[in-house]
């Protein structure tokens, strides 16, 4: 089946000339929507691991976590190079000297050619931009923003603590200092319709960033939303409907947008709900299914032209 999509791993081949892959870690931080800097508790949906690892916990260093990524990801993909990501909770929550000890203890394991950021929107400075900066001349650097959605309504009501403007004042502030952006966005989200979800894709393709990572929206246990679905007030999206509003999305996306992800991974033991997040493969499926039975590709109403295919008219 022909892809119909920019992903990830050809990117990054096409970057690097062999696989590379990203090894999650965990640094230990938090997040300003959970300490009290921004609010307490968190999103609805974000559980008290902050959809890491727990490693930190464990006592696993980053090189320790960086050694053992390696040697699973070189097993299994034939991985010669690495990205370290940065994903629990908020990775530039803390003094730029602790960020700056971090991120370097990452880079000077061997092989690893980069760093991808997981943070919010409204956690991050001048002096932590320039820090990353400073990297980005001999590695890879990518930001990774949490927007969800660009619908303030829809921010407010899943508890983010920022709204749409910090996200674009972060998205150009990053971009100002040639660092690639990655935004998160969360289909399926409380009082949403497929309207506003399309302009959510609309508004990070005006924004201009690199990279777009798609999450379907699940049910973590002890979570807000937990309680919201056990309630009968929250619904979760079917695999059917989620690919097609994946496939919404990539429409609105430019070719050129790396599509680094296009579904969750929840903790198979934190998962209240669907149980078809658990099989990512099927998911996979049914939006390259989709794309093939709509005949369409990411781009297309942006005017690009994408797999032979003829640009939007």
């Amino acid at each position: 089946m022909e892809a119909r999509y920019t992903d990830l791993n050809s990117y990054l081949r096409r970057l690097f000339g062999c696989r590379v892959q990203k090894i999650t870690v965990d640094a230990g931080l938090t997040c300003p929507n959970r300490d009290g800097t921004v609010a307490f508790g968190g999103c609805i949906y974000c559980n008290t691991r902050g959809s890491g690892t727990g490693a930190h916990g464990r006592g696993l260093s980053l090189t320790a976590q960086l050694v053992a990524g390696k040697a699973a990801m070189a097993r299994r993909y034939r991985a010669q190079k690495f990205i370290a990501y940065f994903q629990s909770f908020s990775n530039t929550h803390a003094p730029v000297a602790h960020l700056k000890a971090i991120y370097e203890e990452a880079l000077a394991v061997e092989d690893v050619v980069g760093l991808s950021i997981g943070t919010r929107p409204d956690c991050v400075s001048e002096p932590v931009l320039n820090l990353l900066q400073s990297y980005s001349h001999i590695h890879l650097i990518w930001v990774e923003y949490g927007l969800q959605s660009a619908r303030n309504a829809t921010l407010a009501r899943i508890r983010r603590g920022h709204d749409l403007a910090s996200f674009q004042s972060a998205v150009t502030a990053t971009r100002s200092r040639s660092l690639p952006v990655c935004a998160h966005v969360i289909l399926g989200l409380p009082g949403e319709n497929r309207a506003d979800m399309h302009f959510t894709a609309e508004t990070l393709a005006a924004a201009g960033v690199e990279g777009v990572k798609i999450h379907s929206l699940y049910v973590v246990k002890g979570t807000a939303l937990e309680e919201l679905f056990r309630s009968g007030a929250y619904r979760c999206l079917e695999q059917a409907e989620y690919a097609d509003l994946v496939v919404d999305v990539l429409e609105r996306l430019p070719a050129r947008v790396v599509i680094q992800r296009l579904t969750g991974d929840p903790h198979p033991e934190e998962l209240a709900a669907p149980g078809w997040c658990r099989d990512k493969t099927a998911t996979l499926a049914a939006i390259r299914r989709r794309l093939e039975e709509r005949r369409t590709w990411q781009g297309r109403l942006c005017g690009d032209s994408f797999g032979g295919q003829p640009a939007a008219s």
